[in-house]
């Protein structure tokens, strides 16, 4: 992935978000933690609340905790008003109209270490524009999310369409009720047929009962009993039913219809019992009002059940044939009552091969004219049900709830990365994608594309990474070409490098972007400082005097980074620069401007967000610190660094980057897509850190970093293969992308240079991964009372002027607060400008 600001020549790079389903996409053995499946946190409405959505979240917890031996499963419980009453079960509300509430459900899932995230989806139960809030916790949460559909419209509106277009989007596995349900995700929505799992509502799994005991108690006998059942509104169809009744009665006078249920809460809060009273009055115009019983209230299950063993026929007139669900027509089925029912999706698929009686539409004397065929007939109404309790085996809460753990067990995988292995990564994915040219920059899957060219950000990388490997296994030729491409991109005219070459050696730009600019500055200071050729490092050391007055026009932090890192190389073999030395001093002086603007108690940070290369900003002050001789600087960066570590740390210890989707959101991350560049940055960063601390804990933090490239990540997939040294391009929401670009090869073989030459021969001894231990407490007290410097100390009040954790440097903060503002001539730029 590229993180330039210019990237118009990139728009047409397929963004492939597949899983790569071979040894580096699924769970391989190994030697870390098991991630266990047996942790869920489960989304939805939930008892006491009354309506269907809370009684399925209910039963499928209750029976999914007696299907799974010690399964874990915490609710999150979506309630429609703050003094909804909760159970015992919750671990938390949501509440419908709150944003700030599903933010805070996905923080809780994150912290609990959940394996995975099941969301019932309906659009009635969330806030927002047809429900879009339910994407502030399904863009949060870390864990694979598993989304069950209980409406799919095959014609949604706008809004609607772009909810579910997202959580398909995110979702590693969706589930629906019915096989036009799975259609409409795939034909409407984009779905990936592979990753829908088709799991009927679940049912009770009762004894058949032919004739209800509670008739007698009830003083029905034997009497012909119809029943709908449910929540009461519009879209059950009961005034079609109603209708029918008087054709009934005429040959059973003594026909019973029982409607039972409560009007519908929402129904109730927009109107009373206006729908009910209108349906009393067309029963009584009718004159079949003693026809009709009335139960207006709501059913826990077993009562409910218990009902419609007393019917002999259940009436299903729903208007809406697009519904792809009803529970309580499952429950009819299962319980083994003769159905007749409209044509609706759910009755279409439920009650096929004479399971049912299915109507041709949604006629009352359609209606009326099943009713007497089956009250005509009791031989085929007696082996209607037996029909209708024998489909209803299939779907009995018993064998579904095995069902959906089979599939939270795929959507987990096996949890057992592949070890993370020390041995030297081959270079032939790393020739694969050079030629004469240079590097490419991207492939699709394994092949290299060359539809997209080259770029001086792949190629600064390509030669740090041959300078970094030395005679024993650098490529001369190859190391050459980099080399020659960084020197072919200089503009003369325009005074930069150009960043973007098409594959017929064109360039595509006169200038590039700051960042592009400052990774080549970067990679000429790591040449010069440690190239093993002294003709090689001379040549770097004279392009590097010659491009270097760059770095005091850049503004953007990262850039200024970057350049510093070339600099601070440069100072380890030619202390007298005096270039190098003033990139450093005016460097560092933008970059602590940048933390004293935006660090808190809370957000302890350069910047009001997070963004790539991350871990560049603090390692930059960290090697000031040790090569110009600046505690103060050091203590900034590592402060810095262990709050960025700590904010990349998942519950169970892993390293988690801030993924792309979040950058540069103010206060937050999001999980995905996670980028190979963000552990190659905290690798190196934390190895600053470890070489001016000797603190136990850095050692950790990199080999946390490490073990991500080998699965030890929110997916357990591993992204690197050690027979050709290949790295895909990141971990997404369904596992491993399967591309393989240059800046993902080079950041993994980079990554493993700094763990080879710094942290394994030393040995990892220990320390906390979750904070700092040892030698060194970096907390914002520390920072409020260390020395300061004439350069940094009038800056303090800016940064504690600033309140909240995710605070962005105020307008106009140059003009206002001369005093503040860094001396030097970057400092002034990037606080008088648009953040970089």
């Amino acid at each position: 992935m590229k993180h330039d600001a210019d990237d118009r020549h990139l728009r047409d790079f397929p963004q492939d978000e597949e899983v790569f389903h071979t040894a580096l996409g699924h769970p391989l053995p190994g030697i870390f933690e098991p991630r266990l499946d047996r942790h869920l946190a489960m989304v939805g409405c939930f008892r006491p609340r009354q309506c269907g959505i809370a009684t399925f979240t209910a039963d499928s917890y209750d029976h999914l905790l007696a299907a799974v031996p010690g399964m874990k499963v915490d609710i999150y419980a979506m309630r429609s008003a703050p003094d909804q009453p909760g159970d015992a079960a919750m671990a938390m509300a949501i509440d419908e109209q709150d944003r700030a509430t599903y933010r805070t459900a996905a923080d809780a899932i994150n912290r609990s270490g959940a394996a995975a995230v099941w969301l019932q989806h309906e659009f009635g139960i969330f806030g927002g524009e047809a429900g879009d809030l339910v994407l502030d916790l399904v863009d949060r949460v870390a864990a694979p999310l598993i989304v069950t559909f209980h409406t799919i419209l095959a014609q949604p509106s706008a809004p609607q369409r772009r909810v579910v277009k997202r959580l398909v989007a995110r979702a590693s596995r969706l589930v629906v009720m019915s096989g036009f349900g799975r259609d409409t995700l795939v034909s409407v929505y984009g779905a990936d047929p592979a990753r829908i799992a088709l799991i009927e509502h679940g049912t009770p799994d009762r004894p058949y009962v032919e004739r209800s005991p509670l008739r007698d108690g009830l003083g029905i006998g034997n009497r012909p009993v119809l029943s709908t059942f449910g929540l009461i509104g519009q879209g059950k169809g009961l005034e079609a039913a109603i209708r029918a009744l008087p054709a009934v009665a005429e040959r059973h006078p003594d026909v019973l219809y029982r409607i039972v249920g409560a009007t519908h809460p929402n129904l109730i809060a927009h109107e009373g019992e206006a729908y009910r009273r209108s349906l009393e009055d067309l029963a009584e115009s009718l004159g079949v009002a003693g026809n009709i019983a009335w139960e207006n209230r709501f059913l826990d299950l077993p009562e409910l059940l218990d009902q419609i063993e007393l019917c002999d026929i259940y009436l299903a007139p729903y208007p809406n044939l697009a519904q792809i669900t009803s529970g309580t027509l499952a429950y009819a089925v299962a319980l083994g009552r003769a159905v007749v029912s409209t044509p609706f999706v759910h009755a279409r698929e439920l009650l096929a091969d004479g399971v049912g009686v299915l109507l041709p539409d949604t006629d009352s004397q359609a209606i009326a004219d099943a009713v007497l065929k089956l009250l005509a007939d009791p031989g085929e109404l007696s082996a209607l049900r037996r029909r209708a309790y024998q489909r209803g085996r299939q779907t009995a809460w018993p064998t579904v709830a095995g069902e959906f753990a089979r599939v939270l067990r795929a959507a987990v995988g096996d949890g057992r990365p592949v070890p993370a292995t020390r041995a030297a990564p081959p270079l032939h994915a790393v020739r694969a994608m050079s030629d004469a040219v240079g590097m490419l920059q991207h492939a699709c899957g394994i092949v290299p594309d060359r539809a997209h060219g080259y770029c001086i950000d792949d190629n600064a990388r390509a030669l740090m990474l041959e300078v970094a490997l030395g005679s024993s296994r650098h490529s001369p030729n190859h190391g050459l070409s980099y080399a020659s491409f960084v020197q072919h991109a200089w503009n003369p005219d325009k005074r930069r490098f150009r960043n973007f070459m098409g594959y017929d050696r064109r360039w595509l730009e006169d200038e590039g972007s700051e960042d592009s600019n400052g990774r080549a500055l970067w990679a000429l200071g790591w040449c010069a400082g440690r190239a093993s050729s002294p003709d090689l490092a001379v040549w770097a050391l004279g392009w590097f005097d010659r491009t270097r007055f760059m770095a005091a026009e850049f503004t953007s932090p990262r850039s200024i980074a970057f350049a510093m890192l070339g600099a601070a190389e440069v100072l380890t073999r030619h202390s007298g620069n005096d270039g190098a030395r003033a990139m450093l001093a005016d460097g560092s002086d933008a970059l602590l401007g940048c933390w004293h603007a935006s660090s808190t108690e809370g957000w302890q940070w350069f910047e009001a967000g997070l963004a790539y290369d991350n871990a560049r900003l603090p390692q930059a002050l960290i090697r000031v610190g040790e090569v110009l001789g600046k505690p103060d600087y050091t203590r900034t960066g590592l402060a810095g660094l262990d709050w960025l570590c700590r904010q990349q740390t998942g519950s169970r210890g892993q390293f988690r980057p801030v993924g792309s989707e979040g950058f540069a959101l103010a206060g937050e991350t999001l999980p995905f897509d996670q980028q190979p560049l963000e552990a190659w940055a905290t690798i190196d960063a934390c190895g600053a850190a470890f070489r001016a601390t000797e603190d136990a804990v850095w050692s950790s933090r990199a080999e946390s970093a490490w073990r991500w490239f080998h699965g030890d990540n929110d997916r357990s997939l591993a992204l690197v293969d050690g027979a050709t040294g290949l790295c895909r391009d990141g971990l997404t929401p369904h596992g491993v992308n399967a591309n393989t670009g240059a800046e993902s090869l080079l950041a993994f073989h980079l990554a493993y240079v700094e763990m080879n030459a710094l942290f394994w021969p030393r040995g990892i001894v220990g320390g906390s991964v979750g904070g700092i231990s040892g030698k060194a407490s970096f907390t914002d007290a520390a920072l409020q009372t260390r020395p300061f410097t004439p350069a940094i100390a009038g800056r303090e009040a800016a940064g504690r002027s600033i309140k909240g954790g995710a605070a962005a440097i105020p307008p106009g903060l140059a003009g206002e607060r001369g005093r503040d503002v860094p001396r030097t001539a970057a400092g002034r730029r990037y606080f008088g400008s648009e953040r970089g």
